[in-house]
Protein backbone atom coordinates (compact mmCIF):
# COMPACT_ATOMS: atom_id res chain seq x y z
CA UNK A 1 0.00 0.00 0.00
CA UNK A 2 1.19 3.72 -0.87
CA UNK A 3 1.43 5.99 1.77
CA UNK A 4 -1.63 7.54 0.42
CA UNK A 5 -3.88 4.43 0.80
CA UNK A 6 -2.31 4.02 4.82
CA UNK A 7 -3.79 7.21 5.36
CA UNK A 8 -7.04 6.98 3.84
CA UNK A 9 -7.55 3.60 5.54
CA UNK A 10 -5.79 5.02 8.96
CA UNK A 11 -7.34 8.57 9.17
CA UNK A 12 -3.51 9.48 10.05
CA UNK A 13 -2.41 12.06 7.31
CA UNK A 14 1.05 11.48 5.47
CA UNK A 15 2.63 14.00 7.79
CA UNK A 16 2.27 12.18 10.84
CA UNK A 17 2.58 8.53 9.10
CA UNK A 18 5.89 9.86 8.36
CA UNK A 19 6.08 11.27 11.83
CA UNK A 20 5.80 7.65 13.23
CA UNK A 21 8.36 6.45 11.23
CA UNK A 22 11.10 8.99 12.09
CA UNK A 23 10.13 8.49 15.53
CA UNK A 24 10.90 4.59 15.22
CA UNK A 25 7.41 3.53 15.56
CA UNK A 26 6.87 1.17 12.56
CA UNK A 27 7.01 -2.29 13.44
CA UNK A 28 9.63 -2.90 10.62
CA UNK A 29 11.71 -0.56 8.44
CA UNK A 30 9.30 0.41 5.84
CA UNK A 31 9.75 -0.76 2.45
CA UNK A 32 10.38 1.19 -0.63
CA UNK A 33 9.85 0.69 -4.68
CA UNK A 34 12.44 1.70 -6.90
CA UNK A 35 11.38 5.69 -6.74
CA UNK A 36 12.05 5.81 -2.99
CA UNK A 37 8.26 5.71 -2.33
CA UNK A 38 6.92 3.77 0.89
CA UNK A 39 5.25 0.77 0.44
CA UNK A 40 3.26 -0.60 3.50
CA UNK A 41 2.18 -4.14 4.42
CA UNK A 42 -0.89 -5.31 5.97
CA UNK A 43 1.35 -6.30 9.18
CA UNK A 44 2.88 -2.44 9.11
CA UNK A 45 -0.96 -1.14 8.69
CA UNK A 46 -1.94 -3.43 11.52
CA UNK A 47 1.19 -2.47 13.88
CA UNK A 48 0.08 1.61 13.12
CA UNK A 49 -3.48 0.67 14.52
CA UNK A 50 -2.23 -0.20 17.65
CA UNK A 51 0.07 2.73 17.94
CA UNK A 52 -2.83 4.49 17.18
CA UNK A 53 -4.67 3.30 19.40
CA UNK A 54 -2.42 4.10 22.16
CA UNK A 55 -1.41 7.64 21.30
CA UNK A 56 -5.19 8.73 21.18
CA UNK A 57 -5.50 7.50 24.74
CA UNK A 58 -2.33 9.45 25.46
CA UNK A 59 0.17 7.02 25.65
CA UNK A 60 3.33 9.03 25.06
CA UNK A 61 5.60 8.09 21.82
CA UNK A 62 8.40 7.23 24.04
CA UNK A 63 6.20 4.65 25.76
CA UNK A 64 5.13 3.38 22.78
CA UNK A 65 8.36 2.97 21.56
CA UNK A 66 9.18 0.97 24.60
CA UNK A 67 6.27 -1.44 24.01
CA UNK A 68 7.25 -1.64 20.22
CA UNK A 69 10.71 -2.88 21.58
CA UNK A 70 9.94 -5.26 23.84
CA UNK A 71 7.23 -7.09 21.32
CA UNK A 72 9.84 -6.71 18.86
CA UNK A 73 12.29 -8.32 21.45
CA UNK A 74 10.11 -11.49 21.58
CA UNK A 75 9.71 -13.71 24.63
CA UNK A 76 10.72 -13.42 28.08
CA UNK A 77 9.69 -9.82 28.68
CA UNK A 78 5.93 -10.22 28.75
CA UNK A 79 5.87 -9.03 32.64
CA UNK A 80 7.20 -5.64 31.31
CA UNK A 81 4.68 -5.23 28.42
CA UNK A 82 2.24 -6.57 30.91
CA UNK A 83 3.38 -3.57 33.40
CA UNK A 84 4.01 -0.95 30.75
CA UNK A 85 0.46 -1.70 29.66
CA UNK A 86 -1.49 -1.83 33.19
CA UNK A 87 0.24 1.64 33.86
CA UNK A 88 -1.65 2.80 30.90
CA UNK A 89 -4.56 1.07 31.64
CA UNK A 90 -4.74 3.00 35.47
CA UNK A 91 -3.68 6.17 33.76
CA UNK A 92 -6.59 5.88 31.14
CA UNK A 93 -9.20 4.71 33.45
CA UNK A 94 -8.56 8.12 35.87
CA UNK A 95 -9.08 10.27 32.72
CA UNK A 96 -12.10 8.93 32.05
CA UNK A 97 -13.60 9.20 35.80
CA UNK A 98 -12.32 13.02 35.57
CA UNK A 99 -14.21 13.25 32.04
CA UNK A 100 -17.09 11.49 33.68
CA UNK A 101 -16.93 13.87 36.79
CA UNK A 102 -16.72 17.27 34.03
CA UNK A 103 -19.71 15.63 32.32
CA UNK A 104 -21.93 14.97 35.31
CA UNK A 105 -21.14 18.39 36.40
CA UNK A 106 -22.15 19.67 32.45
CA UNK A 107 -25.08 17.83 32.06
CA UNK A 108 -26.45 19.50 35.64
CA UNK A 109 -26.05 22.86 34.54
CA UNK A 110 -27.90 21.81 30.85
CA UNK A 111 -30.74 20.76 33.13
CA UNK A 112 -30.55 23.99 34.75
CA UNK A 113 -30.76 26.02 31.47
CA UNK A 114 -33.37 23.78 29.89
CA UNK A 115 -35.66 23.97 33.10
CA UNK A 116 -34.85 27.88 33.53
CA UNK A 117 -36.17 28.41 29.60
CA UNK A 118 -39.09 26.14 30.15
CA UNK A 119 -40.24 27.89 32.63
CA UNK A 120 -39.84 31.46 30.73
CA UNK A 121 -41.48 30.07 27.58
CA UNK A 122 -44.17 28.76 30.21
CA UNK A 123 -44.16 32.46 31.55
CA UNK A 124 -44.62 34.13 28.04
CA UNK A 125 -47.45 31.76 27.02
CA UNK A 126 -49.61 32.55 30.42
CA UNK A 127 -49.30 36.68 29.71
Amino acid sequence: MTIGQVAERTGLSVHTLRFYEQEGLAAAPIARDHRGRRLYREQDVEWLTVCIVLRRSGMPVREIRRYMSLVQAGTGNEEERLGLLKRHQRRVEDQMNELQKSLDLITEKIGIYEEHLARLRERSRDT
